[in-house]
């Protein structure tokens, strides 16, 4: 395995070799509705779905494609296997799930490929939006969540599950993604659902864990122990001014991306990589296989690209250069779509 932490000193120019240790945990996500029958409770369109939490109720956006609302209901008789894909889509800090909804173009990509997808709101006011409760960092206000904060892995997971029952969503295809602040939250995912979520992918924020609190240039070996392997997929701006590239001694972000993705790499025990292909003219792709239950970690490397969503139609120009050669979203489902839970 040495040679994939050479590859990964390599795509950085300058990043040193990151210590990792095989573990387990209890996967913690609820799965035993997957053998449940199912009577469909969304209509298609966009709607706000009820989700109950710590006592508490929030609305979260779902937009349902008719064509999700007809396989729903072919299969609600007889369980929910078979049923739609469901990708979960998380903000970034100081936004929520709407302004989400507008930056991924999620809803009109689920009505052309047929899953639903969920817009939730993070609970923590930042800068007239909201930012997630991340397990064990700071928020980008530089302070840690208060003591009674959402606890946004228990959350998501309720959102996952509840959701997925009212959409008669198949439990093998269910699925996060994020940018930014909310892409560090799907990899908090990532890390202590995997029994739940088939496979994660991110825009400008995929972490590994927290850095270490001793050196942030390495991620923190105890504080990302998934149960299983996990496809992964991130799309970074080498001109990332927010969440660096190289990365950062930020508590908040810390190591670099291909530390990231080559740490991902060895949880999946991948055998293989990372190979480079060019994509486009500023766009690379870097991947690892052979991997443990086929749990793929890819990386798409945007020359001169900023803190921002490739593809996007919103104005992100504020962040830096949008890169429009490639659409982060397609290839998210692309990705996602290959890799259901095995």
């Amino acid at each position: 395995m040495g040679g994939l932490v050479l590859a990964a000193a390599a795509l950085t120019g300058a990043v040193g070799t990151v210590a990792l240790g095989a573990g387990t945990a209890v996967g913690h996500g609820s799965t035993s509705h997957a053998a449940s029958r199912c009577a469909p409770g969304l209509a298609a369109g966009t709607q706000d779905v009820p989700v109950t939490y710590g006592g508490a109720t929030y609305q979260v956006r779902v937009h349902v494609p008719a064509s999700a609302a007809r396989t729903a209901a072919h299969h609600g008789s007889g369980g929910r296997s078979g049923g739609p894909a469901l990708v979960l889509d998380l903000h970034g800090s100081g936004a929520d799930g709407a302004a989400q909804s507008a930056i991924s173009g999620f809803d009109s990509l689920s009505d052309a490929k047929g899953f639903v997808v969920a817009d939730p709101t993070a609970a923590i006011a930042l800068n007239g939006g909201w930012a997630w409760n991340v397990p064990g960092v700071p928020t980008t206000a530089g302070q840690l969540p208060p003591a009674d904060a959402r606890d946004d892995v228990g959350f998501l997971s309720a959102v996952a599950t509840q959701v997925g029952a009212r959409a008669c969503a198949d439990p093998d295809k269910v699925y996060a993604t994020g940018y930014s602040g909310g892409a560090r939250m799907a990899s908090a995912l990532a890390c202590e659902r995997s029994d739940q979520f088939a496979a994660v992918g991110t825009v400008a924020g995929l972490r590994a864990g927290r850095p270490s609190p001793l050196d942030t240039s390495v991620p923190d070996v105890a504080d990302c122990r998934p149960s299983r392997p996990v496809p992964v997929v991130e799309f970074h701006g080498d001109a990332d001014y927010t969440n660096p590239y190289q990365g950062s001694t930020d508590l908040r972000w810390g190591y670099a991306v291909p530390v990231a993705v080559q740490t991902w790499a060895r949880l999946d025990g991948c055998r293989v990589g990372p190979s480079s292909t060019a994509v486009s003219e500023h766009v690379t792709r870097f991947a690892y296989s052979r991997c443990d239950g086929r749990a793929d970690v890819e990386l798409y490397r945007v020359s001169g690209g900023g803190h921002t969503w490739p593809g996007t139609t919103a104005d992100q120009s504020e962040n830096g250069t949008v890169t429009q050669e490639i659409s982060a979203s397609a290839l998210l489902w692309d990705f996602f779509a290959a890799h259901p839970r095995r």
